[in-house]
């Protein structure tokens, strides 16, 4: 059975805050954004390992590849790949990361 992709309600509301803003210079952009993050995240299925570990979590089944600037941050399980959240690059991840509210 193939793996799925299961977004966290937190992951959720980091690209739906993030399309918002986006939307405010421009609604097509904002939509594009969206389309290729939601694709990024449905490949992960093929080759989940593919993406790099996040290195401030030293944890081997939590990774993430980029969109732009964001950090698309999942965990790999044996059934799913469960997007964790959508964080900018530029945003220190150690002070927004919460581990309990962030569990596939």
């Amino acid at each position: 059975m193939a793996r799925q992709v299961i977004w966290t309600e937190s992951a959720w509301d980091d690209l739906e805050r993030i399309a918002d803003s986006i939307a405010v210079d421009s609604p097509y952009y904002a939509a594009a954004f969206v389309q290729r993050v939601r694709d990024k995240a449905r490949n992960l299925v093929i080759i989940p390992e593919a993406g790099a570990i996040v290195p401030e979590l030293d944890d081997t089944q939590i990774r993430e590849v980029f969109e732009k600037s964001y950090r698309l941050i999942y965990h790999v399980g044996d059934e799913a790949v469960s997007v964790l959240g959508l964080i900018h690059g530029a945003r220190d991840l150690t002070a927004l990361w919460n581990r309990d509210e962030r569990q596939p």
